[in-house]
């Protein structure tokens, strides 16, 4: 039987340099419990370290944790990286830091920690995380969709670090599986300001750096059960899973 479920798949921890330190695994499973959240991606900043502590963090919740990692790309980009595994989202990290050059300066652009499920501090990343890989936009996307992944292109509305913004349109051979919006565009706004297709369906995430914006801004799923397999499934539109259109 189909339901509704309530995902926000772009959810950052405190490994994100400009992430809050109250960003910690425990804190953001217990805030999307509070806020009703079925299920959450973690996708911090080229990295995918503190995915496994999230999931750890959740385990005793009803919140589904999926893998992942935002990649900034070289013509910085932002794209969504969501996965299956979390084999696979370690796969992806392991792409990016072999394009991510840089080491991070915390006085600059803030201390980037490791945690494992109790919150407990595991160590620092020393990668400049906040910076830009060499891989380009579409080279992204391909090696997201080789192992398996979801390719969603991040807050496309925005100003900055967005396709739009960074190249002006979303080229047709770049084959993202879903757009990300912000709260504050609409998909039949987006659709008419830049110009898009039905081709690939629209997302709304948070992008949360801070606790309070845990669920801010969500989409509902008509899915089996909250999973990267029904989502995928969603995005697709197949066997009558789908995105909520009243959203």
């Amino acid at each position: 039987m189909l339901r509704r479920v309530k995902a926000d798949l772009h959810v950052h921890t405190c490994l994100s340099p400009c992430g809050d330190l109250e960003m910690s695994p425990r804190k953001i499973a217990a805030r999307a419990r509070e806020t009703g959240i079925d299920l959450i991606g973690i996708c911090d900043h080229n990295s995918a370290e503190n995915v496994t502590a999230v999931i750890g963090a959740a385990a005793k919740t009803e919140v589904t944790v999926i893998p992942g990692l935002e990649v900034c790309t070289r013509e910085e980009i932002h794209v969504l990286a969501l996965f299956q595994t979390v084999e696979a989202a370690a796969a992806m990290q392991n792409v990016v830091y072999h394009h991510l050059q840089g080491v991070n300066n915390p006085d600059l652009f803030g201390i980037q920690v490791i945690a494992n499920a109790s919150d407990e501090v595991m160590g620092f990343e020393d990668k400049l995380l906040i910076g830009a890989t060499t891989l380009t936009v579409e080279r992204t996307v391909n090696e997201i969709h080789r192992l398996g992944g979801l390719a969603i292109a991040a807050h496309i509305d925005r100003e900055n670090y967005s396709v739009i913004s960074q190249l002006g349109f979303i080229p047709e051979s770049l084959t993202f599986d879903a757009r990300e919006l912000t709260h504050y565009t609409g998909p039949a706004e987006a659709r008419t300001r830049f110009g898009l297709s039905t081709a690939s369906p629209f997302v709304r995430n948070s992008d949360a750096h801070f606790l309070n914006d845990v669920g801010s801004n969500t989409s509902e799923y008509l899915v089996e059960e909250a999973s990267f397999a029904e989502i995928r499934k969603a995005l697709r539109g197949e066997a009558g899973r789908m995105i909520c259109e009243d959203q």
